[in-house]
């Protein structure tokens, strides 16, 4: 999450003893003041030592999912909504969940090396001692394994690694793979060297990356020690995340469940995380070409890619149990529109305790909500319903959410005006992902809340970073910009059933970017760590509440939704622009590399004692047509200019107003297809989706742009007519509106 461009539909100004104008879209003169008195009332609640005592309760023992733990973290969250007011439901889903029964990693011969597989206490963590309730460091949905072999090392496990291996003439079929963590999602690393024949996957943390290569380390510091290791999900959920036995509906008590053989997002192959002190041994003892230099890390010698005369042996086993997840729903209904929701939501369960991943997120949502309840004791009631979400179940692969949205999809359908997400939280940058119609929206949200450490507000600092950051004409085009532009969402949170699934609007908000996240998904995401090193003064908690409140509270409020489809048409015009010049990109370069294939005038460019194969010769890149999806975005661009001038020419009755902005909120969900993406027809979304190869990572019109990049024409071809049609079918929902306006 890092960047944020604007247009305004229907706004107002609200003018201010200094002379200055704001402006707020959705309201009226007199609502727009009565919004900012509200809005300050609501910060005058929020106190950071309440951030504080929240993080430092919910974060006190380790809280996974079906754990003790986890089971009073939700009722520690249950019995605060209720407290404040709320009405509040505990909604649970039972899922799958393995756990570690017996892990083993070793060098069998020549040499012999038992790894320890185990974080160090430490003296300065005062629940780093936990063990008895700690989860031991592993990859959920790892397959059960015994596998012995050789080992070889793939660098960061890309499929561009793996076209270098072939290059050299290695081939990891029947092989055990080591790879770093880093550059892309985890997940994707055990997936690739599946796909190329390998037995098991180990991943480590190189201290190049997040150790001692770049700074101190934990405790001393906030990066990673030699013991530390990143817990986490290897599950395929670029395929579908959720429940892997329930796919596409909630996993009830009664639900039908897949066979774990038939779930197309597990792994059929071992996966294990180790510490870079136990990925020593492993690497040292490699032989073969030496590494070339982008793929050296900063271990004391010299990197080689294998294998070795050493044999590794890889045994992991697991407990597949069927677990509850408790999610807490919390509602306080609307005073006018009750049957429009806006949903504020973040996950309480963790890998350990979880400070910082996702209590700091939990505990500045909760901060927010008691001051909403606060608010309402003044006599203030929100217009439409707010509904606090936390979930459970997010780290393995999103489940609370995803079962949630699977079970109620219908309901949140109809009535779901956005979903506002955030996860763990920091000091330092407003990060923003999210409905390109909201941009605009947002930006004002950003322009209102003050950043703590320099005093201007958190728009303005992203913007001055951004303008830093860049040069010559790009610099000149920041400075004289305003606004940022959010990004685009892939996965790696809850907002993903909403967005991607069931087309709702949404946001992904958080603060961070000061500190280099050593502690991530291991014992060392403590308290301790937090208040040291992530917020120390937990005031980033308080700005994070800010934000997101005046989010969730100018949504709840507005008299005319501020959804901007200009702003859409903009970025999704670019999108398509990327889409086409890909193709060209590809075609260029394609034809060069073939031709210097055929004139062998390919050399070994690369830091190697070894001589490289040439590239293999590539299929030429045929000529796309792009004409249907050119046509839809002109249609799209006229489609939207009409909606803005209706919008902006007046204000409508309150039943006019009432059915515009549902027809406003529901548009998101015109660009879902009606049979979701190639071989993942979860992801319904045209526009949006985590990638492939990616993970986390988002593609951007995802069908056209994986399609041509996996070089598969006919579908690519395809794929350029159902987008087309999509964003056709879009543009007539919009004209709808526009006739229901006039």
């Amino acid at each position: 999450m890092r960047k944020l461009a604007f247009v305004t539909v229907l706004s107002c100004s609200c003018f201010f003893s200094n002379a200055q104008t704001k402006t707020l879209s959705g309201c009226s003169e007199s609502s727009a003041k009565q919004q900012f008195a509200a809005e300050e009332k609501f910060d005058s609640y929020l106190k950071a030592e309440n951030v504080d005592h929240l993080i430092k309760d919910m974060s006190a023992r380790p809280h996974h999912v079906g754990s003790p733990g986890g089971k009073a973290v939700a009722d520690y969250i249950y019995n605060k909504f209720k407290s404040w007011g709320y009405d509040v439901q505990m909604e649970t889903f039972y899922v799958l969940f393995p756990t570690p029964k017996s892990r083993l990693l070793e060098m069998t011969a020549p040499t012999k090396f038992k790894a320890s597989l185990m974080e160090k206490i430490l003296s300065e963590d005062a629940t780093s001692n936990q063990t008895a309730e700690q989860l031991p460091p592993y990859n959920c949905w790892s397959a059960d394994g015994d596998v012995t072999s050789e080992l070889v090392f793939v660098n960061y496990g890309l499929p561009e690694d793996y076209d270098y291996l072939n290059r050299l003439g290695i081939d990891v079929k029947g092989k055990i793979v080591i790879a770093k963590y880093g550059r892309s999602w985890r997940g994707i690393k055990p997936k690739v060297a599946q796909e190329h024949g390998a037995i098991g996957c180990i991943i480590y943390s190189d201290p190049k990356d997040d150790g001692y290569y770049q700074g101190d380390v934990y405790p001393k510091g906030a990066y990673k020690n030699d013991y530390g290791v990143q817990r986490g999900s290897v599950m395929d959920m670029p395929i579908y995340p959720g429940d892997p036995l329930t796919p596409g509906y909630g996993s009830t008590k009664d639900a039908k469940r897949l066979d774990r053989k038939d779930a197309t997002n597990l792994l059929k192959i071992p996966v294990l995380p180790i510490s870079y002190h136990d990925a020593e041994p492993l690497l040292r003892s490699l032989e073969g070409p030496v590494a070339p230099d982008d793929w050296r890390g900063a271990l004391p010698f010299t990197y080689h890619i294998g294998p070795g005369k050493s044999t590794v042996h890889l045994k992991l086993e697991f407990n597949w149990d069927t677990k509850p997840i408790n999610n807490i729903i919390a509602k306080m209904p609307g005073s006018e529109r009750p049957d429009e929701w806006v949903i504020r939501g973040n996950h309480h369960d963790a890998w350990v305790n979880g400070a910082g991943d996702p209590i700091s997120g939990q505990a500045a949502m909760m901060e927010e909500a008691r001051a909403i309840s606060e608010l309402a004791k003044t006599g203030w009631k929100p217009k439409r319903t707010l509904v606090f979400c936390a979930w459970d179940g997010e780290e393995p692969s999103l489940m609370g959410s995803t079962e949630w949205c699977e079970q109620h999809a219908e309901e949140l359908q109809q009535k779901t005006v956005a979903y506002i997400n955030s996860d763990g939280n920091g000091r330092g940058f407003f990060g923003v992902g999210g409905s390109h119609a909201l941009e605009g929206f947002i930006n004002e949200v950003g322009r209102d809340v003050n950043d703590p450490e320099t005093g201007i507000s958190v728009l303005d600092r992203v913007r001055q970073a951004e303008i830093v950051g860049s040069a010559g004409t790009k610099r000149k085009e920041l400075m004289n910009k305003k606004t940022i532009s959010i990004e685009a969402l892939g996965s790696g949170s809850d907002f993903s059933g909403f967005l991607q699934h069931l087309g709702i609007p949404s946001f992904n908000l958080g603060f961070g970017g000061e500190d280099p996240g050593g502690e991530y998904h291991s014992i060392y995401d403590s308290y301790d760590d937090y208040r040291r090193f992530k917020d120390p003064t937990f005031i980033y908690g308080v700005v994070l509440a800010k934000t997101a409140g005046r989010t969730a509270l100018r949504l709840a409020d507005a008299e005319a939704l501020p959804f901007d489809f200009k702003s859409l048409y903009k970025t999704l015009n670019g999108y398509a622009s990327e889409v086409i010049a890909l193709a060209d990109q590809m075609r260029e370069s394609t034809s060069l590399e073939n031709q210097l294939i055929k004139e062998k005038y390919y050399t070994n460019t690369i830091d190697t004692a070894e001589k490289l194969l040439p590239p293999s010769p590539k299929d030429e890149v045929p000529f796309l047509n792009f004409s249907s999806l050119q046509n839809a975005m002109n249609t799209l661009e006229k489609s939207t200019n009409h909606l803005s001038d209706a919008l902006a020419k007046g204000k409508l009755d309150g039943a006019k107003q009432d059915e515009v902005n549902k027809a406003l909120y529901r548009a998101e969900q015109k660009l879902l297809t009606e049979n979701g993406l190639p071989r993942r027809g979860w992801y319904k979304h045209a526009i949006y989706a985590p990638g492939f190869y990616t993970g986390y990572g988002v593609k951007t019109l995802p069908g056209i742009r994986e399609a041509i990049e996996q070089r598969n024409w006919k579908e690519a071809q395809d794929q350029i007519e159902i987008d087309a049609n999509v964003i056709k079918n879009f543009s007539d929902y919009l004209d709808g509106i526009t006739k229901t306006i006039q």
